[in-house]
């Protein structure tokens, strides 16, 4: 349920009067939020989508320590609600904000580390959904070389299934050289599909 929560929709809606899975890419994600409305609106949005990640994998391995089992069926309830909301007719985001969320409670040390990967690698080759996929098979491999729980491997392995999964048409478009840059966005009015109306920002 937690998982669920749309928060980019519900931001957008609250900042700028517009639906954002009808704008941009049409992705309820912090990308596409920021893109479309602002940086630091899809900033809060990251935050508030890896706080649906964090809380509920940090609340049940403070009362439930050495659960294993139950903390990984947590973790990937939390992503699968983001990636497949209840609120959203089963649509939902890539998951990378909430996946970074539950790095954050499991393996804080590894995660700063992909952290900083991930920054790095959209930095040099200014492509977000590169740094998101790489990231996200960085996580498992770091896990298993520093001998990690095998349950800990395994959670982080199918989180980054399901990111990577989420991403296949971004893969599709990397491939093809088609992909849009993070500082060289595409034409806002070639990417508004059928909803080409102009947001309104409630704070300019």
């Amino acid at each position: 349920m937690l998982g669920s929560i749309p928060f980019g929709r519900l931001l957008s809606r609250k900042v700028a009067d517009i639906d954002i899975i009808r704008k941009g890419s049409r992705n309820v994600g912090a990308t596409n939020v920021a893109r479309v409305i602002g940086f630091k609106w899809g900033i809060l949005t990251l935050f508030l989508d890896a706080l649906k990640g964090f809380i509920p994998v940090f609340l049940f391995r403070s009362f439930f320590p050495g659960f294993d089992i139950g903390l990984t069926v947590v973790a990937i309830a939390s992503l699968l609600g983001h990636q497949f909301s209840i609120f959203l007719e089963f649509r939902g985001g890539k998951g990378v904000a909430t996946a970074l969320g539950i790095y954050l409670a499991i393996s804080p040390g590894h995660t700063l580390i992909v952290l900083l990967f991930f920054v790095l690698t959209v930095y040099i080759f200014d492509f977000v959904s590169l740094g998101s996929i790489l990231s996200a098979a960085l996580m498992p491999l770091l896990q298993l070389f520093s001998g990690e729980p095998k349950v800990s491997v395994l959670t982080s392995l199918v989180i980054a299934v399901l990111i990577w999964v989420k991403h296949k048409e971004n893969i599709g478009r990397l491939l093809r050289g088609e992909e849009i840059r993070w500082r060289k966005p595409a034409n806002p009015s070639a990417d508004q599909g059928d909803d080409p109306v102009p947001h309104r920002n409630k704070n300019e």
